[in-house]
């Protein structure tokens, strides 16, 4: 049995330790905002928060996460956080998604690397690609996604 505070919400699993987060929290809680793009940790697709770092949860045990907070696309958004709020406020003026496949781990690498800024503090547009990189789009809608994060760092300010 392993305990996981998702979202806040402790939940015991009767998983394999190695089961990977991914599919706990989408086969296991319902949890269905992540998605599976790669199973490598190379799209970016899966990501969540672990204790408020962008993580891979394809790749990432369940053991691994025993103990830690993880959060989902589903209260990054909806769950009264004020910066996961305003990056999912400059997705829609920007209009980002196309597909909308990459979504949530875009959003949710955005919204952890806003989150490690000084207050105030406005990224550059390479600070922005650097904390994006790793995070693909088959859309290729990079240019919005950059607008996106710096319109919602200034939203913050």
């Amino acid at each position: 049995m392993i305990i996981l505070n998702i979202n806040g919400h402790e939940h015991r699993l009767d998983l394999p330790p190695d089961t990977p987060l991914l599919w706990a929290l989408r086969d296991t809680l319902g949890l269905t905002g992540t998605k599976f793009g790669c199973g490598a940790a190379l799209c970016g697709a899966c990501t969540v928060h672990l204790d408020g770092e962008a993580i891979r949860s394809c790749v990432t045990p369940i053991s691994a996460v025993e103990g830690r907070k993880v959060t989902t696309i589903e209260a990054a958004t909806e769950g009264g956080d004020r910066v996961g709020a305003a990056v999912r406020d400059a997705w829609v003026r920007h209009d980002v998604a196309q597909c909308g496949y990459c979504q949530s781990g875009q959003i949710m690498s955005a919204t952890a690397f806003l989150k490690s800024l000084p207050k105030g503090k406005q990224p550059t547009p390479e600070e922005i690609d650097a904390a994006m990189a790793g995070n693909l789009c088959r859309c290729g809608t990079y240019s919005r996604i950059r607008a996106a994060v710096a319109d919602a760092a200034r939203a913050l300010a």
